[in-house]
């Protein structure tokens, strides 16, 4: 037996104004999973225990079948793991955005303008050089998305996640630190500021220390496999033993090469990999740019570019199952995510379901199962 879990990011939704009412799920012209719901289970899936931030972290962790109100202790040490570095015990990481704030101190954007990676490790290894120190140090990541590495007492802190902000005032830190974060991030206008970006300073958040994950084969019982554009996402799988597979096309944007990360999964499975979970964010940035167009045609690209291959080469390898399901929901009105349960979908070449239909309201009556719970039921371990 073979196993995919499918994650496109933040696909949930709300009900849309420009769509007379429905989701981007509804309206998306999506044949292969519509086929796949037919004889699949579809149903809600909590991935946000309540208590926790509605983030990528918490809701991934679920997915992966790891109780996030047990195992989270922040975003950043996650993504630190991702960049290969191992914190001590006495040190705390930060996600650091690169960011672009507004003349009237508004957040115009989270994302700093999407500069490559290449150009902001440039500003990155500038910002360690002119304000890094024997116990603070910048690392560079994807695109806007990196690590500051700190002493554990800057962890004492309440921010607010850039992307919560878009178009607001800026809601600068609390609590015991803030002062040293707001001393950094003002700092750090000297020399984001000229350096030829549309980013403006960076912003620290998500803030927490290394979290320890039992690997994935012993609670789950199977070898697996990741591809991914998002340090966040690539994290998870280091943190938990994964085999994390580098696709040359994977941008973590609109553009990301959707073809690649299906065939890297259909190749990992051919070569004795059980399991694979496919990453893509391109609907997740859709819903932060307020971008309706944009997400439902994200969501197109997961249903020509990767389900309908997808299936045709899984049934070439033999049985499988499939789990498809986001991490959280991002509307595009609010720009931001939510807690919200998302909808869920278990499906393979057995079709052995009650068949359903998978979609926000379709789903709006379902009981919403805790997220963690959903990868062993897909393995046959719960």
């Amino acid at each position: 037996m073979k196993y995919v879990v499918c994650v496109p990011d933040g696909c949930a939704d709300q009900p849309v104004a420009a769509l007379d009412g429905r989701t981007p799920l509804e309206v998306a012209k999506m044949p292969t999973l519509a086929a796949l719901a037919a004889r699949g289970e579809v149903g809600r899936a909590a991935v946000i225990p309540d208590g926790l931030p509605p983030g990528s972290d918490v809701g991934n962790m679920s997915i992966f079948g790891y109780d996030p109100a047990r195992h989270h202790t922040g975003r950043a040490p996650i993504e630190a793991a991702a960049l290969g570095l191992t914190l001590r015990p006495d040190q705390v990481a930060y996600r650091c955005n690169l960011v672009s704030i507004g003349p009237d101190g508004t957040m115009a954007d989270f994302a700093g303008g999407h500069p490559s990676t290449e150009e902001a490790a440039e500003v990155v290894a500038a910002l360690d050089e002119a304000l890094g120190t024997e116990e603070l140090s910048f690392h560079p990541g994807v695109q806007y998305r990196h690590i500051v590495v700190a002493p554990a007492a800057w962890g004492e802190a309440e921010c607010t996640p850039p992307h919560d902000l878009s178009d607001k005032p800026v809601t600068w830190p609390t609590g015991p630190a803030a002062a040293e974060l707001q001393a950094l991030m003002e700092a750090s206008r000297e020399i984001v500021g000229p350096s030829g970006l549309a980013a403006n300073q960076v912003w620290l958040w998500g803030q927490g220390t290394q979290p320890r994950l039992a690997p994935f084969r012993d609670v789950h019982g199977v070898d697996a496999g990741i591809v991914t554009a998002v340090d966040l996402v690539r994290g998870l799988g280091v943190l938990t033993g994964m085999e994390v597979v580098d696709v040359p096309g994977a941008t973590g944007w609109f553009d990301t090469d959707y073809e690649a990360k299906r065939d890297a999964a259909l190749a990992a499975l051919a070569e004795g990999t059980d399991l694979f979970v496919i990453h893509v964010e391109a609907t997740d940035e859709a819903g932060h740019a307020g971008d309706l167009d944009e997400k439902i045609t994200a969501l197109e690209h997961w249903d020509r570019r990767i389900l309908g291959g997808l299936v045709d080469g899984l049934d070439q390898l033999g049985p499988w199952r499939l789990l498809l399901l986001p991490d959280h929901a991002t509307p595009v009105e609010l720009k931001t995510h939510t807690s919200d349960s998302v909808p869920y979908l278990l499906a393979g070449s057995a079709g052995d379901g009650p068949g359903g239909t998978y979609s926000e309201p379709a789903t709006a009556t379902c009981p919403a199962v805790p997220g963690h719970h959903l990868m062993g039921r897909l393995v046959g371990v719960r």
